[in-house]
């Protein structure tokens, strides 16, 4: 799966632009599905057909960045948000547009305290001489994305995007490894997560599924000074209790519960107090749709170099493998 997520986390796909995360997706899937379509929105929904219940798997493919508002008189870019930004995060960061230019992210004054960074006061330097130089270069509404490298160190990958191509690798696998199972199984790659869970809310209510499954990352609770949390990198794939879209819905997260230990895998309970996922649209489609997540431990999220642990990857697969492979019974 290393290469296949490096694949993913490098490719550009900002909010609203997934396209070429897109087409990553469809050629590592297609042969593992009996259909592909890509809706209006743009999510990408590879079916692999079965009678029995309609599984939805949902993992986003966009990504946090930077949109270019306005170009100043000497060639810098101010821009706004596209996601959840962290302006301390992002000081004297390299990010990248579409187009292959890069620049570095700065601050226009003196920085006394990390939090009181105001991002109208934050820049992009691609390096132009002046505005008709920049203008060249990158045009008002051009998205930029974190610029860092995938590396590895002792089984944990780190990397930009791993929220949420962690997520993307772990269905594309799934799919890959699993030979039957008696239901109908949706995998679907969502636009515009990061802006408001906006294509799962679309896709759910195209198809209507019996149960809903998120694949996504969370916060982590193993580093120093981190805010309380009973998730560590390593300790196997996060089962969700809450966060702020979704309660999981309890015969869904006993399902969870109950395969992992049937197969023997390590796995934690999550409570994520401030953040949501796809599991969150999904829940409240027409009449309602049980649903749960399987989370991916994640230290640094919304940074340059979001860090996962290779077992954690590996042992969500097998817990969705065996979800998938046996009868569900949640009713």
């Amino acid at each position: 799966m290393k290469e296949l997520l490096k694949k993913l986390t490098q490719a550009y796909g900002p909010s609203g632009s997934e396209e070429i995360v897109r087409d990553i997706i469809r050629d590592e899937i297609k042969a593992y599905v009996d259909e592909i379509k890509v809706d209006v929105l743009g999510n990408l929904i590879a079916v692999k057909k079965g009678s029995g219940m309609k599984v939805m798997l949902a993992a986003h493919m966009d990504q946090i960045g930077f949109i270019v508002t306005h170009i100043d008189d000497k060639g810098f870019l101010r821009f706004s948000r596209v996601g959840g930004i962290s302006a301390g995060n992002s000081i004297n960061r390299r990010v990248i547009f579409k187009n292959g230019v890069t620049g570095v992210i700065s601050y226009d004054g003196d920085i006394e305290n990390i939090n009181s960074i105001k991002l109208d006061k934050m820049y992009i330097d691609i390096g132009a001489s002046g505005p008709e130089e920049a203008q060249d270069s990158v045009a008002i509404g051009d998205v930029a994305v974190y610029c860092s490298p995938f590396t590895e160190n002792k089984g944990r990958y780190i990397g930009k995007a791993m929220d949420d191509r962690a997520g993307c690798a772990l269905l594309i696998e799934t799919a890959r490894r699993l030979k039957s199972s008696p239901h109908e199984i949706y995998f679907v790659f969502t636009v515009q997560e990061e802006l408001g869970v906006r294509g799962a809310k679309t896709s759910a209510y195209a198809l209507n599924p019996d149960i809903g499954i998120a694949v996504d990352v969370t916060r982590t609770g193993d580093t120093p000074k981190a805010r309380p949390m009973e998730v560590k990198l390593g300790g196997g794939p996060a089962i969700k209790i809450k966060d702020s879209l979704v309660m999981a819905h309890p015969r869904v997260r006993e399902l969870m519960v109950k395969k992992a230990k049937e197969i023997g895998i390590p796995y934690q309970m999550e409570i994520l107090e401030a953040g949501g996922t796809d599991a969150g649209p999904i829940h409240l489609t027409r009449e309602g749709v049980p649903s749960g997540v399987i989370s991916i431990p994640c230290r640094y999220v919304h940074s340059d170099s979001e860090m996962v642990d290779a077992s954690d990857l590996e042992n969500g697969v097998k817990l969705l493998l065996k979800i998938l492979e046996d009868e569900i019974d949640i009713f």
